[in-house]
């Protein structure tokens, strides 16, 4: 990718979406995502995608306008909201790809039949799950044979970094001894580790087949930091892109993505 006017491939996030600590966030996972499906699928075949708190709907609209089926999952009204708000932006042919369901993400069982999808994401969502390891099973239990679940969580064994790199020393201490962090919005939830994920999944019969870091270098950076210009950008996210593959920066990194593949 070269530097320009306009990044080609952070062009297709909604305008406004976020600073540059989300647009780092998305465009990575989508980088990661995409190696994963071309790895598994055909070129050109067009996949069955379920979004299961899917947000505002960042990566299903990007899936829709690469050729996709998607559905969203959202619970949140507001969050839906958005979300139809930027698919009515839409051209007609990427508006009847996508269908938005409000609704929980353990609730697939009631609107969807076992096998269903080819690749299920659940991003940003099982930090907020009172019982995970039953959702990834309703998940886990929609994907055909061979089929993808995409997964994207805090990552536990990293919680001290962020207030480390702050010089918030007691902040650093006690995200060594702890699996629960403050999110953005204040609310404490779960970060997840590794080992006990690479578990999950082996006894849901989707196990780990590959798995990413992602936020390495800017997980410190302020929210409303805004983007730099395009080359500045460019090479920030070859970085992230590089660390969040590479040993031992991935097992610091903010967030891990996980991929596990149905048996």
């Amino acid at each position: 990718m070269t530097g320009g006017a306009v990044l080609p491939a952070v062009a297709h996030w909604p305008a406004g979406y976020g600073g540059l600590r989300d647009t780092i966030r998305q465009e990575v996972i989508a980088r990661q995502l995409d190696e994963q499906i071309s790895a598994r699928y055909p070129v050109g075949q067009r996949l069955r995608i379920l979004d299961a708190g899917m947000g505002q709907g960042t990566q299903a609209l990007r899936l829709a306008r690469a050729g996709h089926t998607v559905t969203g999952l959202e619970a949140d009204p507001e969050l839906l909201k958005a979300a139809r708000e930027s698919l009515a932006t839409e051209p007609a042919g990427i508006r009847e790809r996508v269908r938005l369901i409000e609704g929980d993400g353990r609730e697939t069982g009631v609107h969807f039949l076992p096998g269903s999808f080819d690749v299920v994401l659940c991003h940003g969502v099982l930090m907020y799950a009172d019982e995970p390891d039953a959702l990834l099973a309703g998940l886990a239990r929609m994907l055909a044979p061979g089929g993808l679940l995409s997964l994207v969580v805090r990552n536990g064994e990293a919680l001290a970094m962020r207030p480390g790199l702050a010089g918030d020393w007691s902040g650093a201490l006690a995200g060594f001894d702890t699996d629960v962090y403050t999110d953005d919005n204040g609310v404490k939830v779960r970060a997840d580790r590794l080992d006990a994920l690479t578990s999950t999944l082996a006894g849901i019969a989707a196990p780990l087949h590959a798995w990413y870091g992602v936020r390495v270098f800017t997980d410190g950076i302020p929210a409303e930091t805004g983007l730099p210009a395009a080359e500045e950008l460019d090479r920030l996210l070859a970085a992230e892109e590089r660390a969040g593959r590479t040993e031992p920066y991935r097992r610091i990194a903010a967030l891990l993505h996980l991929c596990g593949v149905r048996g």
